[in-house]
């Protein structure tokens, strides 16, 4: 299988990094970086929101006896961003003395679960500090080897290692991940070296330090999916910030065993546009997916689990029902396999197939589905198909979905219906403003967007111009739908002055110009 990885890191307020397996994008993840004001921030100057993985200096706030659960603060911010929150949530039992737990009491958790929706993150004082091959297990007698290495030889030499290790580290444990395999021992005790020295430094800065402060970030987007999400070899890695690209060498120079083959990307077609991955996120945001022989899924995320919805549509090639049935059906396994990675949909998962009595089709279709599930780094657990043809499955949640990030409910609908977030929209918008600066030498750019955007977009005309050097104007249209944009001039500042004056002269009801 061929493996490519695109980093979209050009814009400072976002990290975008797709994982494309055979030609398809298998995943994508995306970040928005914001300051202490919840305001789209450079990535240097970004506190960002909370995040898997962080670890904190937390005070606890409250106990909650009857759910044998605490919460507790982990920032001094007085404002809830995007995808974190101030408070978190901890179940009292994973304490090592419960007992001595009470409000105003510091300790050091870990984010193991992202806020999401209504839900605050989850954190545990068991901390577990990855590198690329090992995981430090801090005050713990663990010594373990992923169960994903499969060769009973390999399993063998790497736990005698890990006993090993253990041994030496004193208070603390030590898992093995499955990069690993077929990696010396000499470069396992590099890795761990490096952790070990880590800790000490969270410990120090512990020490220090007043609760409630963060006192771990975990490595940027692009390294955290070259360390967890990629267990295989890379075949290429193509980035379009240059700074990232020394980075990603770097990395790759320090703890992988073949260096794929590495582009820096440096055209003016945003690179997520190039390669085709920003048409494909904007589908895996749809409810409807169609699949290559006119059969389709209806996909429905809801608070308690992901209801997915198997129709044959538009297929009639086969030569009866039956036949029809079953090609539908195990073409549609692999799609939703295929879609969970894509979307990130964790939790519980009900899929309702097309109903089939056979049984022997029955298990040729769950043979199938669980070999493609078989690729998933979240080991997705199938159970048996029921008599109404529904499969139920669990899938771990390790991030936020895909449809929580770049969506939100709809404040005209009552929140029945879901938008495009307004940060999305927003670098969109840049993304375009940077193609056309890049193609011609204008001074001063007029778009048009809806008034709402506008607005919103505003807030950052003085950075953007700049980062661009060119003189942006934006006229908000109430007619214009959300989302949608155009240039309407691109030439000499007075020009584009006058321009957004008559615009606004004659439109005076509908049209509100922004300017710096």
């Amino acid at each position: 299988m061929s493996v490519k990885i695109v980093a979209d890191l050009r814009e400072n307020e976002q990290s975008r990094v797709a994982l494309i397996e055979d030609g398809k994008l298998a995943e994508v993840f995306i970040e928005f970086n914001y300051d202490d004001d919840g305001k789209l921030s450079p990535r240097e100057k970004s506190s960002s929101s909370i995040r898997h993985g962080d670890i904190f200096k937390a005070r606890v706030e409250t106990l909650v006896p009857a759910i044998s659960a605490a919460f507790v603060k982990l920032s001094r911010k007085t404002h809830s961003t995007l995808s974190g929150a101030n408070n978190a949530f901890m179940y009292v039992n994973e304490c090592d003395n419960p007992q001595t737990l009470k409000p105003g009491h510091e300790l050091i958790v870990q984010v193991v679960r992202n806020a999401r929706k209504n839900k605050a993150p989850r954190v545990t004082p068991r901390i577990s500090i990855p590198g690329r091959w090992l995981v430090l297990i801090p005050n713990s007698d663990e010594a373990g080897v992923s169960r994903r290495i499969s060769d009973v030889n390999e399993r063998k030499r790497l736990k005698n290692i890990a006993d090993s290790l253990k041994s030496e580290l004193g208070n603390n444990g030590v898992i093995i991940r499955t990069a690993a395999e077929g990696i010396t021992e000499e470069y396992l005790r590099s890795d761990l070296k490096s952790l070990v020295t880590l800790w000490d430094e969270i410990l120090r800065k512990s020490s220090q330090s007043q609760a409630p402060c963060m006192l771990y970030r975990d490595i940027g987007t692009l390294g955290r999916v070259l360390r967890d999400e990629v267990c295989g070899e890379i075949d290429e890695i193509i980035i379009n910030d240059a700074d990232e690209f020394m980075n990603a060498q770097n990395f790759l120079d320090t703890f992988s065993g073949s260096k794929p083959d590495m582009k820096l990307y440096d055209g003016a077609t945003p690179i997520f546009e190039l390669y085709g991955i920003d048409d494909e996120i904007r589908k895996a945001v749809d409810r409807k997916v169609w699949l290559k022989s006119g059969a389709y899924l209806i996909i429905d995320q809801t608070e308690a689990l992901t209801v997915i919805d198997v129709n044959t549509g538009k297929f009639t090639s086969e030569p009866d029902m039956k036949h029809t049935v079953l090609a539908t059906n195990i073409e549609a396994s692999e799609e939703i396999a295929r879609q969970l990675r894509l979307r990130s949909i964790g939790g519980i998962v009900v899929v309702d197939f097309v109903d089939m009595d056979n049984e022997h089709d029955r298990h040729e279709l769950l043979t199938h589905f669980q070999r493609y599930l078989s690729h998933d780094r979240m080991k997705p657990k199938v159970f048996s198909i029921t008599r109404l043809g529904l499969v139920e499955l669990t899938r771990k949640r390790e991030r936020p979905d895909l449809k929580s990030i770049l969506t939100r409910n709809c404040y005209v609908c009552g929140d029945d219906g879901f938008i495009e977030r307004e940060e999305s929209i927003a670098l969109s918008v840049k993304r375009f403003l940077r193609k056309i600066t890049a193609a011609n030498n204008a001074r001063a750019f007029l778009v048009e967007t809806d008034i709402y955007m506008a607005g919103y977009i505003s807030r950052y005309l003085d950075e953007w111009e700049k980062e661009f050097s060119r003189k942006i104007i934006l006229a908000g249209n109430e007619e214009l739908a959300r989302g949608k944009f155009r240039l309407i001039y691109q030439g000499n500042i007075d020009e584009a002055e006058k321009i957004s004056r008559d615009l606004r002269h004659n439109n005076a009801n509908k049209i509100i110009i922004f300017t710096k």
